[in-house]
């Protein structure tokens, strides 16, 4: 699910939230799979391993990435887009997807993990696009491009989605 703001400069979709790491690299896709191992080892002094696997809102605007709790919408982690090194998707887990960001006060990374059924690859490039945008400094006109590209990829999505459910449906009836 995605909703976009009064203004279209941003844009939400609601994950789950695996869990931050710290980690010892910028970036690398070495550096994924070694914070969702992590994520998996039980760590009896880290209060953020042991948080619950929860949804939130991954919120996304040109400036920078945040992470609301869904019922809440209370902000977890501000992440300016500036402090993104790099985004990916895990290639042993298609769906769970994560950034690593420098710590805004801090010289340290910590990798962030999610997990979206449908829309790994969507956020991926999402947030690839909204850095590659904030680091030209576009105009609205780009930030809105960025939204409706979002928006018919996830129409796009859905429509196929339905095509398939009413073939279901209509094996059904038969």
């Amino acid at each position: 699910m995605s909703d976009t703001s009064e203004d279209d400069n941003e844009i939400s979709f609601r994950v789950k939230f695996l869990g931050r790491v710290e980690v010892v690299r910028p970036d690398g896709l070495q550096i994924l799979e070694e914070a969702a191992q992590s994520l998996q080892t039980p760590d009896e002094y880290s209060t953020e391993k042991a948080a619950k696997k929860s949804k939130v809102h991954l919120f996304l605007s040109l400036s920078e990435i945040d992470i609301l709790e869904n019922k809440t919408k209370f902000l977890l982690y501000p992440c300016p887009l500036s402090t993104v090194s790099f985004c990916a998707i895990l290639p042993s887990s298609p769906k769970v997807f994560g950034f690593v960001a420098r710590h805004p006060a801090a010289d340290m990374y910590h990798c962030y993990l999610f997990q979206s059924k449908k829309f790994s690859h969507v956020l991926v490039s999402l947030i690839g696009d909204a850095f590659r945008a904030s680091k030209k400094e576009e105009s609205v006109r780009g930030g809105r491009d960025l939204i409706v590209e979002a928006l018919r990829h996830k129409n796009k999505m859905l429509q196929r989605e339905n095509t398939e459910l009413k073939r279901r449906l209509a094996g059904q009836n038969d």
